[in-house]
């Protein structure tokens, strides 16, 4: 959807897995902890800041091809737009909110996301069930649904 809005806006799109910190393993702290550590907002606001400001930005992405906890080598390098979405999960944390002009929760039926999960995912094992509790306890506890300025329920497969 994100992606979407960047065909008829002059938008770009950060995405929020690309600042994943949440390591490797199976953790076996908090869903609340998990929650705290998943992604490194303060490399977001970094990012964020320098966009506000008309500068570009640049950071390292998580490896996901590698999945051994390093960043990719090659930095991702993006130019100010008038609009700047930040997808992903983590995207409305409060750390945030003075650099979000809009905070947008798109809300797909639990049978869609876990369809749209295992084809992205290949399969839902322990490491995903792990994150997929950090994200509730997230959209509980830290961003629940009336905190968001717009929600919009996704019903596409």
């Amino acid at each position: 959807m994100a992606k979407a809005l960047t065909e008829n806006h002059d938008a770009l799109v950060i995405e929020g897995d690309d600042f994943y910190a949440g390591g490797i393993e199976l953790r076996t702290d908090s869903p609340a902890s998990r929650a705290a550590a998943c992604i490194d907002w303060t490399r977001q606001r970094s990012v964020l800041e320098a966009l506000a400001a008309r500068r570009e930005a640049w950071w390292r992405a998580f490896d996901w091809n590698a999945f051994d906890g390093r960043l990719c080598d090659e930095p991702t390098r993006v130019e100010s737009k008038p609009v700047v979405i930040l997808e992903g999960v983590y995207a409305a944390r409060p750390e945030l909110a003075d650099l979000l002009d809009l905070r947008v929760a798109v809300v797909a039926p639990d049978e869609v996301r876990l369809v749209r999960l295992a084809e992205r995912e290949g399969a839902i094992g322990p490491w995903e069930r792990q994150w997929h509790e950090a994200e509730e306890f997230y959209f509980r506890a830290v961003m629940p649904m009336a905190k968001f300025d717009v929600v919009v329920k996704d019903l596409e497969v």
